[in-house]
């Protein structure tokens, strides 16, 4: 650790976990049976007010603060983008995955595809939606452990394994239901921490009016929140078709993620899993004004050249209010985070535990006795994104490599999976290997890997991949559908 630690700030942090435990510990008791399900959906008994709050506070996470506020640097338009992606998503969600989901009485995502193709390829499909709640946890814990640095002055190491052992543990006490009453405490932190503080930082730039002028002046035509519209735009890299991408990626690929459904099949009814998750779309996308508000202030009181635009709403916290003030924004930051890793690692064991260890490694298992198991799976997922967090120098390239993996691959076979009866094992396999060669030839920074599909620099990669897949979703079981009807009418 740092020698100028800010033990008092240290001390309020830690108080503020005691809580969640306290919280965590009297949510535990609500688990009155040794299922599996009793951890995973709380006995699917989660009443619609609840279900809103953990929701909201699952998708207002610390990238979704910092990098609202980072956006703004770059333009309005890409500080909005995540939000109001991430909340569009959670509305579609509503309208159209919700119901059926929460009607059919399905445990995790994974559950339809294992009852259409069978358990083995419903694994493989797995895959990626495991590996991006992993991915996500990693990097929830490097944004808190940045900010506990620049706020508190403490040491990386230190504030990471801080907060996962924490939230690990509360995790595993209670499962779903720790989790949501813990998300519920956290999320009235997020805006009463970030609130508070903006009319402090407003008198550093002459007022809300005053920041808003100048900041047209510093950053120009990207002062909107429009997307970029002019013709000439669309062949750059950073233009109309690029910027679509990523929308369709955060929109779209928002969906297929088993922390959200896990949301949606803990509601007490199909028409509370709808209703829900349209009101915690709405409140994602309102909840990006604050945020927002102080990446505008930061862009003008630093004239847009921040080095580390990421860490702009930390080091308002700690430069341009008052200590109590600043503690509250930390508040808002931790409750940020650990909301959504909570989430992330239980959605992750509660995978595991259901279509893999139950259907796999130990079949045999008694489903009531299976609690035991998803807790050590809560456990050791939060080992691995903690080691992660402290080892991999790219977790949140990594993470976002992943979710453009979920939305590529996961978001069409969904789509058809529930809405197409003729969709088949050998469509939805040709489809996915469809659309992963298609998303690995476009190439990977991260892994500096070059690609071998000589794609234009301003392609939509993400949508093309989505679009394939879709086609051969629904071709393929027509074709063979059509190749077999002789053969059908003979006999």
């Amino acid at each position: 650790m740092k020698n100028n630690i800010d033990w008092g700030g240290v001390s309020v942090i830690i108080l503020m976990y005691a809580v969640f435990i306290f919280i965590g510990w009297l949510a535990s008791r609500n688990v009155k049976k040794g299922t599996a399900a009793e951890m995973i959906l709380a006995g699917r008994n989660v009443p619609v007010w609840l279900a809103v709050m953990t929701m909201t506070a699952t998708w207002v996470d610390g990238g979704y603060i910092l990098g609202t506020a980072e956006g703004a640097f770059n333009s309005l338009a890409s500080a909005i983008q995540g939000g109001v992606g991430f909340g569009l998503s959670l509305i579609l969600g509503g309208i159209f995955f919700a119901r059926i989901m929460r009607a059919r009485g399905y445990t995790t995502l994974i559950d339809p595809f294992e009852e259409k193709f069978g358990k083995k390829w419903a694994a493989v499909l797995s895959i990626p939606a495991l590996l991006g709640e992993i991915f996500w946890s990693a990097e929830l814990l490097v944004a808190i452990g940045a900010s506990f640095g620049v706020i508190l002055n403490m040491n990386l190491t230190s504030a990471i394994l801080l907060s996962a052992a924490i939230v690990t543990f509360y995790t595993m006490l209670g499962g779903m239901w720790a989790v949501a009453y813990t998300d519920a405490f956290q999320l009235l932190l997020i805006p009463i921490g970030l609130i508070i503080a903006l009319p402090f930082v407003f008198q550093h730039v002459g007022g809300l009016k005053a920041a808003w002028s100048q900041y047209h002046a510093i950053k120009g035509s990207a002062a909107t929140f429009l997307p970029p519209m002019k013709a000439n735009d669309f062949w750059s890299t950073s233009g109309i078709a690029s910027w679509w991408d990523t929308a369709a990626m955060l929109v779209f690929g928002g969906i297929p993620w088993n922390c959200y459904f896990q949301r949606v099949l803990s509601t007490r009814t199909p028409s509370g899993a709808r209703k829900q998750s349209i009101i915690a779309g709405v409140a994602t996308i309102l909840l990006t004004v604050p945020p927002l508000l102080l990446g505008i202030v930061a862009v003008v009181y630093w004239k847009g050249g921040l080095a580390n635009p990421s860490m702009s709403v930390p080091l308002m916290f700690r430069q341009l209010v008052p200590y109590w003030v600043g503690l509250l924004g930390l508040a808002a930051i931790v409750g940020a985070v650990t909301s959504s890793f909570s989430s992330s690692i239980l959605s992750a064991g509660s995978m595991f535990t259901w279509n893999w260890y139950l259907k796999f490694i130990s079949p045999k298992a008694a489903v009531d006795k299976a609690q035991r198991v998803v807790r050590i799976s809560v456990v050791l997922l939060g080992v691995a994104a903690t080691w992660m967090a402290l080892k991999v120098e790219s977790v949140q390239a990594l993470w976002f490599f992943t979710s453009d993996l979920v939305f590529v691959l996961l978001f069409p076979q969904l789509v058809m999976v529930l809405f197409d009866p003729k969709i088949t094992r050998t469509a939805s396999i040709a489809a996915f290997a469809a659309s992963l060669f298609l998303r690995v030839g476009a190439g990977e920074p991260l892994f500096n890997f070059p690609g071998f599909i000589p794609y234009p620099g301003w392609w939509p990669t993400r949508i093309v991949a989505a679009v394939v897949s879709f086609i051969l979703l629904a071709v393929i079981p027509r074709i063979k559908t059509k190749q077999n009807l002789p053969k059908l009418v003979t006999e």
